[in-house]
């Protein structure tokens, strides 16, 4: 599963921030998706009929054959599967095998079993700022993301110009009175506000979207012609606390990306220690424009400086892949359900490998039987009536790239896709079910379907009577892990999902996530269970209904 999004982000990206906050509507009041326990009742038989096709195909998913997948991707040969990295070719290679041994169809796009995904990877080459002949570092004084920034050289000057608060709106623009072309500007974030309170633009104690959206100033700045935006920062430290182990690692962005073709300003989050050694003992210039910034009058301030700072970075073009096989659908061809996982993990780190044996080789492997069962009805004459796609992602870890690329690009129409399934993280057990293995989260199955949650609830009380646990759904969910794995580019495209999830544990994202702390007999359940819902939702007569709304 991929690390929250941090702050940074909402900084920097608002507009992906923006979506990670959509709110579904439909069925339920918005806030009110279901975050309760589902405990079965089991004094009721379970079905174990073997002529029942579903009881009978979800049979052939065992425990010993989801260790044998496992042992292998979460192998230390093969390092960590980082996206762009032979450990991930190697994942990918063994994948696309395996569909192959089973007979499933490759992608229609490609001919064969792979989705190429292109990568940007950026690093800095030793970031770090001169202010005044003293020397400022990047992590500590100054924040800086190389995926951000088109700038690959040192950009210097002898003057930085304060312009405020960075907006050029028509009610009130920092911009109205200076030329800015070429030059380095330092803003606030934020708005001004006059003596009561009140926002200059909007003439409420509500602020506006120069405030709520940092990309609105950074994209005025670049259309201004600015070098390089300086962004005070009041609280450096927990800026970068919550954002370190992003900063730490390489960015990826998807696509080969050209330079000069962001529509921001390059631009930089400095601590309030660097500002004032910005200002210098031109402070009384900055107190008096601030008293005209409330008073709705916009002012700059130039402030002659002896600035520099180093903004050159590794850039690497990275090839991905997401593999890809499917069974095409007897009586419903064009109708296709996605069952995904990502199979991507953090790679190495020195000598160090993160196997990531629960995330996510737990949900790959969960995968390969899936499909495995699947394609037994099939030679059995027992075809699904729908198509059934099976989808590993790349770059998941990275912020979900390889699920946002195929949503982007997919090989099967959106809008002939019924429902997305996502397994990422099912082979261990959290605290709060440590004596109680037979228990799976659910997240999503009732944003944007009642009907996925009722088979959802259905399949389990008929066939595998687990607990099903909800309380991650909660719109309220602190966590965000609605957000933070592959199903929510399908449902943020209006597709409803349902996820498959066992609750973080101590090894989460740490080298000591390996196969031999894998439940596999639990595993195998909840494996059974996935298969029970897909089978259903591949064979009942109509596709299911949405009602909710992507709002």
């Amino acid at each position: 599963m991929s690390i929250a999004f941090p702050n940074l982000l909402h900084h920097m990206k608002n507009k992906i921030f923006a979506a990670i906050l959509i709110v579904f509507i439909g069925g339920n009041v918005a806030g009110q998706y279901i975050s309760t326990v589902t405990v079965p009742d089991k004094n009721i038989p379970k079905i174990t009929n073997p002529k029942d096709l579903s009881f009978r195909y979800a049979s052939e998913i065992s425990a010993s054959s989801l260790r044998d997948h496992l042992r292998i991707l979460a192998s230390d040969s093969l390092e960590g599967r980082e996206t762009g990295q032979k450990g991930m070719e190697l994942a990918a290679d063994y994948i696309s095998k395996q569909l192959r041994n089973l007979g499933l169809n490759p992608s229609i796009s490609t001919g064969d079993y792979y989705q190429p995904v292109a990568f940007t990877y950026s690093k800095w080459k030793n970031s770090e700022m001169y202010v005044r002949g003293n020397r400022y570092r990047l992590l500590w004084d100054f924040i800086a993301m190389p995926e951000v920034n088109n700038s690959n050289a040192i950009i210097s000057d002898q003057e930085v110009i304060f312009l405020g608060y960075g907006i050029d709106s028509e009610i009130y623009s920092d911009y109205k009175k200076t030329d800015v072309k070429g030059k380095i500007i330092m803003i606030n974030k934020g708005e001004p506000l006059d003596k009561k309170g009140l926002s200059i633009i909007t003439k409420t104690e509500e602020q506006s979207d120069w405030t709520v959206d940092i990309n609105k100033k950074l994209i005025a700045a670049k259309e201004k012609g600015v070098k390089l935006v300086l962004i005070i920062e009041d609280d450096i430290k927990k800026l970068l606390e919550e954002n370190r182990r992003k900063l730490l690692s390489p960015n990826l962005q998807l696509g080969k990306r050209a330079e000069n073709e962001l529509r921001t300003a390059d631009h930089v989050y400095i601590s309030s220690t660097v500002a004032k050694a910005i200002i210098g003992d031109q402070e009384n210039k900055i107190l008096k424009a601030r008293e005209k910034y409330a008073k709705g009058k916009a002012e700059s301030v130039k402030l002659p400086i002896d600035f520099s700072i180093n903004m050159s970075k590794d850039i690497n073009i990275l090839e991905g892949k997401n593999v890809i096989g499917y069974i095409q659908g007897k009586s419903k061809p064009n109708e296709y359900i996605i069952v995904s996982a990502h199979y991507d993990h953090l790679g190495k780190r020195g000598d160090e490998v993160f196997n990531g044996a629960n995330d996510n080789g737990s949900g790959s492997s969960t995968l390969l039987e899936l499909a495995q069962s699947c394609q037994q009805a099939v030679l059995e004459g027992n075809a699904p009536e729908r198509s059934i796609v099976f989808l590993w992602f790349c770059g998941e870890e990275k912020g979900l790239l390889g699920s946002h690329y195929y949503t982007e690009n997919p090989v099967f129409p959106l809008q002939n896709t019924v429902v997305n399934i996502n397994v990422d993280m099912v082979g261990r057990t959290d605290d709060k079910y440590k004596d109680n293995p037979e228990y799976i989260y659910i997240i999503g199955s009732d944003r944007l379907s009642s009907d996925l949650h009722s088979i959802s609830e259905d399949v389990n009380k008929k066939y595998t009577q687990l607990t099903l646990d909800y309380t991650y759904n909660s719109e309220d969910d602190p966590n965000k892990y609605y957000y933070r794995s592959d199903h929510y580019n399908f449902a943020k495209n209006g597709i409803p999902a349902i996820f498959y999830f066992n609750g973080t544990h101590e090894d989460y994202h740490r080298t000591t996530d390996d196969v031999e702390k894998i439940n596999f007999d639990a595993m195998e359940n909840v494996g059974k269970l996935i298969f029970h819902t897909l089978f259903e939702l591949a064979n009942r007569p109509q596709r299911i209904k949405v009602d909710g709304v992507v709002k």
